[in-house]
């Protein structure tokens, strides 16, 4: 980590995040493509449940993102006793967070589903809460993916990462028409078979990453006897974590304040939105991919004070990311048709979609800077400036932006708010990161 190329050192760590990363956005993907099948209220029902997945996403990442800032650090501070301590003090708070989600699943599930419906289809309520109920139940298996995913990064071992990722979405795409639709002996469950397969997807994965740790120990021993509570260290982690998780956690409310949002107009913008969400994941997970390869490096060369290679990975980082959004931006604005038709075979919501896309995708490119920055900052240990950066991308800006275009010009004004607001955080994250990595 301290003396490859950064080139080269920035792509063995980052190829397999990236591969990592797109098989698991395969995961919503792929059941949202088998759901739309069902109807569109099934789509709309497994879109509406967003918010709280990413939510659930945010705490696991957001821990991950602490824990990975500190491991990377304390091991190129050669510090191994404390990243043994971090490992499972790490750990635990996963476990606890499991449990959280658990209750939220037959507590908050059917008031969360009313305030976004505000009195629509009951259809639509009813298969959301069976959903994401199922997806709550097995929040197990994605906090421990998580963990381990992270715990293989911090330590150089993206391959196996990939690896056991791919295990999970391959699962998942056989199960879904199979527990879906009901084939074989399987009955048909509908909507709730999409949240099984995945359920089932992520603990085959989490068993995949314990196969790899059994047979390729590594430098951080998990045992009960480091579970020492060190309230310094809790506060390290989430020093890091709770903005990560922020960062994360506030698109959830910026989906759900669009969606409030767009409903004035009909339901057919909050699936619109939906799907674009799910469409994105495509781009921002990989490039995100890469900055989850840089993070640890940036951890370890800083800890190591190599401030030239930190500079040096930011830059290349930034590049590979901007690559990405401009194959996006490409894709969505030759054949948005196609990808919509993914979803919807609707040619009024295919035409209304087409156009968002096009108009949202005008922000792609710029927002690698906004993403590229909050990385970084995070991998620095300086979560604080990081979630600034997000606070201006998810409520600061857009919100208003979109509260207002919108009444100016219906609709279409949320979706300009996306680019406008992507532009600004651009030169305002480029700024913080600056000031915050000198």
């Amino acid at each position: 980590m301290g003396t490859m190329p950064i080139g080269k050192l920035l792509f063995n760590m980052s190829l397999p995040m990236m591969i990592s990363m797109l098989v698991q956005a395969l995961y919503n993907i792929v059941d949202s493509i088998f759901v739309a099948k069902l109807s569109e209220n099934a789509l709309t029902a497994v879109s509406l449940a967003f918010p709280l997945q990413t939510l659930l996403i945010a705490v696991a990442t957001g821990t991950g993102v602490g824990m990975n800032a500190l491991l990377s650090r304390s091991l190129g501070e050669h510090k191994f006793k404390e990243a043994n301590k971090i490992g499972v003090n790490a750990a635990f708070l996963y476990f606890l967070s499991y449990l959280v989600f658990l209750i939220l699943g037959f507590t908050v599930v059917k008031p969360f589903y009313a305030s976004q419906i505000k009195g629509a289809d009951a259809e639509i309520m009813e298969m959301g809460i069976e959903y994401l109920r199922t997806v709550m139940i097995f929040s197990f298996g994605l906090l421990a993916q998580i963990y381990f995913e992270r715990l293989l990064t911090s330590t150089g071992k993206t391959l196996f990462s990939m690896t056991s990722q791919l295990c999970g979405a391959l699962t998942n795409i056989i199960l879904d028409p199979i527990m879906i639709f009901g084939l074989g002996p399987v009955p048909r469950m509908g909507i709730r078979g999409a949240a099984w397969a995945t359920g089932l997807g992520q603990l085959l994965t989490l068993v995949a990453y314990l196969f790899f740790a059994w047979i390729r120990p590594l430098p951080v021993k998990i045992s009960l006897k480091n579970l020492k509570f060190d309230r310094a260290l809790l506060k390290k982690i989430y020093a890091v974590g709770i903005p990560a998780t922020l960062n994360m956690a506030l698109s959830s409310l910026l989906i759900s304040s669009l969606n409030a949002i767009l409903a004035a107009y009909g339901q057919m913008y909050v699936m619109i939105l939906g799907v674009y969400y799910k469409l994105q994941t495509f781009l921002y997970l990989p490039a995100n991919g890469i900055i989850q390869g840089m993070r640890p490096l940036i951890g370890y060369n800083y800890g190591a004070g190599e401030q030239k290679r930190v500079h040096k990975l930011y830059s290349y980082t930034l590049y590979l990311s901007a690559g990405i959004m401009l194959a996006g931006t490409l894709l969505c604005m030759i054949i948005p048709g196609t990808l919509l038709g993914l979803f919807t075979t609707t040619p009024q919501t295919i035409a209304a979609g087409s156009t968002a896309l096009r108009i949202i995708s005008l922000g792609f490119i710029v927002s690698s800077v906004s993403i590229t920055s909050c990385g970084a900052l995070e991998g620095l240990g300086k979560g604080v400036p990081s979630l600034m950066i997000s606070l201006c991308r998810y409520t600061i800006l857009i919100l208003p932006l979109a509260f207002l275009l919108s009444r100016i010009v219906g609709p279409t004004g949320v979706w300009h708010a996306f680019w406008i607001c992507e532009a600004i955080t651009a030169v305002i994250s480029y700024t913080v990161y600056r000031k915050a990595s000198v």
